[in-house]
């Protein structure tokens, strides 16, 4: 017995596990990408992080309901 026998199913495992590293990688990436476009988009509207470097406190987004008297 030796790794000879074994060698097509070792390469086939390492193989897939490359396939599947290199599909999740892509998968972040493109994820990433499409993260960025939103958030672009969303300061592109005026809608800005409050936890952005700089960013100003704006308030409340919803504002608070008014009490009846």
């Amino acid at each position: 017995m030796g790794t000879a026998e074994h060698l097509d199913f070792i390469v086939a495992a390492y193989a897939a596990g490359a396939v599947i590293v290199g599909v999740l990688v892509a998968w972040v990436w493109l994820d990433y990408r499409a993260q960025r476009r939103t958030l672009a988009e969303l300061e592109r509207r005026g809608i800005s992080r409050r936890s952005g470097f700089g960013a100003a406190h704006v308030g409340p987004a919803i504002e608070p309901a008014k009490q009846d008297a």
